[in-house]
C-alpha cells in the first residue's frame, strides 16, 4: 500500500474569542498528489453552551456547513468553493479571529486517507 502525505488543521469553536477558549468541533484534511480535501465535523452543543450560553449554535451550524461546502467545492460554495484544492485548504486553515478558527498545520502519511480523517476526528474531537 502507498503512503500518501497529507496535511490536516482541527477546526475549533472559540465562543468568546477575547478569552482564547475552545472546542475542537472538525478535521480538515488535505492531500495534493490524491486531489482529497474532505472536512468532518461534530458540533457538541452542551459542550458550546458551557463555555457560552450566548451562544448562537445556529450560526455556528451554519459556518461549519460553509466550510463542508468549500471544501466540497460545491456549487453553492460561493466563489472561495470554486478556487483549486490546494487555494481552499489555505482558505480553511488561514489564522482567523472569528468563532470558527483552525488549529496550525499539522503533516503526517496515510495509506487510506479516510480512515485517516476519521481516526483524526476521533482522537481530537470525540
Amino acid at each position: 500500500m502507498q503512503q500518501h502525505l497529507f496535511e490536516y488543521a482541527v477546526v475549533r469553536i472559540v465562543p468568546k474569542v477575547q478569552r482564547e477558549e475552545f472546542i475542537n468541533t472538525g478535521i480538515i484534511l488535505y492531500c495534493k498528489k490524491q486531489k482529497y480535501l474532505k472536512t468532518k465535523f461534530t458540533l457538541n452543543e452542551e459542550r458550546v453552551i458551557c463555555f457560552c450560553d450566548q451562544t448562537d449554535l445556529e450560526e455556528v451550524r451554519k459556518h461549519l456547513s460553509s466550510f463542508e461546502r468549500i471544501a466540497d467545492g460545491a456549487a453553492d460554495g460561493g466563489p472561495i468553493a470554486q478556487l483549486d484544492i490546494a487555494s481552499r485548504f489555505r482558505w480553511l486553515t488561514a489564522v482567523r479571529s472569528t468563532i470558527i478558527q483552525s488549529s496550525k498545520v499539522h503533516v503526517g502519511f496515510s495509506e487510506n486517507l479516510d480512515e485517516t480523517l476519521n481516526r483524526l476526528h476521533e482522537q481530537m474531537v470525540l
